[in-house]
C-alpha cells in the first residue's frame, strides 16, 4: 500500500503574504482522495520526534535557537517565514514524516511525504523557506538504524539542493545529485557530488534526455540501496520562480522515469514534494498529483 505522510499542521496558517505557498498542502490530499487515487488509509500522521535524529544532521545550537524562538532577525529573514512555535512544530513533524515514510518505502518499495524537500536547510541555518533538511535527516536515520548503507539523493527541484550538498560534502555514504536551473536561486551554489546546471528555458526533450542519460549510469556507479527523490514541480514553464520550460506532461514523464528506474533496480525510494510556485494553484496541484498517481500505477 502507498503510504503518505500528512498532518493537518502542514496547512499551518501564515500571515497573508505567505499563505499561497502553503495552500497546496491542504488541497493536494483532498484532490487525491476526491479523484480516487488515494483513500484515507493511504495517509499516516507524523508526530513530534525525539531530538536525536534531528541532531544527527543539525547543530544543537541552531536547533535550540529554533525551539526557543531565539534566532536573530537576520537568520529569520534568510528563512523567509516569521518564526513561531507552530512553524517549528510543523518542521519537526515534516522530518518525522520523512523518517517514517523511509521505513514504509523499505516495506512497500515507495512512500511519500506531502511536504518536505527542504533542501536549502544547512546543518546550522535555514534559508529559502527551509528550516530543517528532511531528506538529510531521513538518510542519516536509516543509516543509524542499519536500514541503509549507501544512499542516493536525486534532487530534481529547479533550485540546487545547496544545504543537502553541504551537509554531505565529505560523506561518501550519501551521494548528492542535483539537476537544477543554472541562473536561479541559490545564486551561490554549493558543490553536490554531481551537479547538472540547466540553461533558462530548458524544455522537455533536452531535460529528459539529460536525465535518462545520467540516472542509470549514476545508479550503476554508486550502487545505492536507498534513494531519496525530491520531485519539485517548479521546473514547469508557468512557475514564477523556475526559469525552465517543462510542460506538465514533461514533468510527469520525469517522475515516471525516476520512479520506474527505482522500481527496475529494486531500490526503495522515498519522495518529498519540494517546490511549486505557478500562479494558478490548479497547475501546482495537477503537477504534484501526477507523482502520486504514478506511484500508485507503477507500484500498486
Amino acid at each position: 500500500m502507498l503510504k503518505i505522510a500528512f498532518h493537518p499542521i502542514y496547512k499551518h496558517p501564515l500571515p497573508e503574504g505567505h499563505r499561497f505557498p502553503m495552500l497546496k498542502y491542504e488541497l493536494l490530499p483532498e484532490q487525491l482522495i476526491y479523484e480516487g487515487t488515494c483513500t484515507a488509509a493511504n495517509f499516516f500522521e507524523p508526530t513530534v520526534p525525539d531530538d536525536a535524529p534531528i541532531l544527527r544532521v543539525h547543530t544543537s545550537e541552531y536547533f535550540n535557537h529554533l525551539k526557543n524562538l531565539t534566532l536573530d532577525a537576520k537568520a529569520v529573514r534568510k528563512i523567509g517565514f516569521p518564526l513561531s512555535d507552530m512553524l517549528v512544530k510543523r518542521e519537526v513533524m515534516i522530518a518525522d514524516g520523512t523518517m517514517k515514510a523511509s521505513e514504509y518505502a523499505l516495506k512497500y518499495g515507495i512512500a511519500m511525504n506531502i511536504a518536505g524537500g527542504t533542501h536549502h536547510a544547512y546543518a546550522d541555518s535555514g534559508e529559502g523557506f527551509c528550516i530543517l533538511n528532511d531528506q538529510a535527516i531521513g538518510a542519516r536515520y536509516l543509516q543509524d538504524k542499519g536500514l541503509a548503507k549507501k544512499i542516493l539523493i536525486v534532487d530534481l527541484d529547479v533550485h540546487q539542493g545547496n544545504g543537502t550538498a553541504k551537509i554531505f560534502q565529505n560523506d561518501p555514504s550519501v551521494f548528492t545529485f542535483s539537476m537544477h536551473g543554472k541562473a536561479n536561486y541559490p545564486f551561490k551554489k554549493e558543490q553536490s557530488d554531481l551537479d547538472i546546471a540547466l540553461e533558462n528555458g530548458c524544455e522537455d526533450d533536452t531535460y529528459l534526455s539529460i536525465l535518462t542519460d545520467t540516472l542509470p549510469k549514476l545508479i550503476a556507479a554508486e550502487q545505492p540501496d536507498f534513494i531519496y527523490y525530491l520531485s519539485g514541480v517548479d521546473v514547469i514553464a508557468s512557475d514564477k520562480l523556475g526559469k525552465l520550460s517543462l510542460s506538465i506532461e514533461g514533468c510527469k514523464a520525469r517522475d515516471r522515469y525516476v520512479l520506474q528506474t527505482c522500481k527496475d533496480y529494486s531500490i526503495p525510494v522515498m519522495c518529498s514534494m519540494g517546490g511549486g510556485y505557478s500562479p494558478d494553484i490548479k497547475i501546482i496541484i495537477e503537477a504534484h498529483a501526477n507523482t502520486f498517481r504514478l506511484a500508485q500505477e507503477l507500484y500498486f
